[in-house]
């Protein structure tokens, strides 16, 4: 479960750190503000760029701590530039960089609790991870990429998927 967990957000969440990068620097050569791409949306109902990654932090940061049997650490969504973001990326790094595989044990059985949708929910370990915070991971870090690929950041499919 560490592996399955760790190991996914971890990798994925720095490949966003390295787009995050590519589009300071799109900024930068295209002269956009940089206030421009952070509050960018692909459609107006949706969260801005910004939150989308706070909510890939969130959801890996939350997903983690709870398959530990720990309640999770909290971020303040305060980021406004693309350094903070990256901080803030780096926080969640090293939040869950800091948990053990033995932390883990009986991960795929413990009964997870959490709040979504206004509701109170329990799934065993293994379905929360596959079918609740891996999903909404991957949403909000697939989101973050595309707005950054409809602003015209020059991004391909090994930025989105980072090293091996």
């Amino acid at each position: 479960m560490h592996r399955r967990s760790v190991a996914v957000f971890d990798r994925f969440l720095s490949a966003l750190a390295s787009v995050l990068a590519k589009a300071e620097a799109h900024c930068e050569a295209k002269k956009i503000k940089p206030e421009v791409i952070l509050a960018a949306r692909l459609f107006p109902d949706m969260f801005p760029f910004t939150r989308q990654v706070q909510l890939a932090c969130d959801f890996a940061v939350r997903g983690t701590a709870r398959l530990a049997g720990v309640e999770p650490k909290g971020f303040p969504d305060t980021e406004t530039t693309f350094a903070e973001l990256r901080d803030r990326i780096s926080g969640a790094r090293g939040y869950m960089g800091s948990f053990q595989q033995s932390d883990f044990a009986h991960a795929a059985e413990r009964p997870i609790h959490f709040r979504t949708g206004g509701r109170d929910l329990v799934l065993p370990g293994e379905e929360f991870l596959s079918f609740f915070a891996l999903p909404q991971f991957f949403f909000h870090v697939t989101t973050a990429y595309d707005i950054l690929r409809a602003n015209g950041v020059e991004l391909g499919k090994r930025d989105y998927m980072g090293a091996p």
